[in-house]
Formats: C-alpha cells, sequence, structure tokens
C-alpha cells in the first residue's frame, strides 16, 4: 500500500507518523535511486498512516467480501497481459500436461490492435 499528499509527497512504509518527515535516505531505500557511489540525501516523505489530507492511495484486493463493490467488483474486464509459456497457460486454463497442444494454441489470449486509419493489426 502506498500514496501521495496533497502536495505529492509519497507515503513511506515503516514510518509511524501522520505527517511529513525528512529521513536520510541511501541506496536501497524505496523513494530514492542514488545518481552516484555512496550517495545520501534527506528527502521529505509521509508516514504510512493515512489521513484526512492524502490524495492518492496505491491498494490491492486480497479477498472479496460479501458485498461486491460498484465498478470494481462487480465487473469482469479483459486481461491485458496473457501468459505466452505452454505452462503459464495450462495453469491458466487449468489443462493438464498431457493435453494436446492444439488445446493450448485454442486458448492464447491475443489483443487486437486499432492504428489511427482504422486498420487492425
Amino acid at each position: 500500500m502506498g500514496g501521495n499528499d496533497n502536495d505529492g509527497f509519497p507515503m513511506k512504509q515503516g514510518v509511524l507518523i501522520k505527517g511529513r518527515v525528512r529521513l536520510l535516505m541511501k541506496k536501497g531505500h524505496s523513494t530514492f535511486r542514488p545518481r552516484r557511489d555512496g550517495q545520501r540525501k534527506r528527502k521529505t516523505v509521509r508516514g504510512c498512516i493515512v489521513g484526512d489530507d492524502i490524495r492518492v492511495l496505491a491498494l490491492t484486493l486480497v479477498k472479496k467480501g460479501e458485498c461486491d463493490i460498484e465498478g470494481l467488483t462487480n465487473t469482469d474486464k479483459a486481461r491485458m497481459r496473457a501468459p505466452k509459456r505452454a505452462t503459464k497457460i495450462r495453469k491458466l486454463v487449468g489443462l493438464t500436461k498431457k493435453d494436446e497442444k492444439v488445446l493450448i494454441r485454442k486458448n492464447v489470449i491475443r489483443r487486437t490492435f486499432t492504428c489511427e486509419a482504422g486498420k487492425k493489426r
């Protein structure tokens, strides 16, 4: 889980404060990418406690509850990216290794693209 506040400062896991803090970041910390070897920099980050000044929250649905959330869990969306390897296609569709290759080829999910001229690629 993460997010940004009203001014764009990112939330950081492990900072148990509702407001902003200036932390000394080094290589390996989230929200910091060093430009030189051994570089450290003091950056402003938000704590991980959600307050009323949070603008964006990045969440992941872990478990579906009893009721549906309108527009989120009550609709099925097509997969943007599908697996390419045969073993991953088998796992997605529920086939066994003994099934024919033809069944695997039938279950490949392909995307269609339309260019600006309206032609399908």
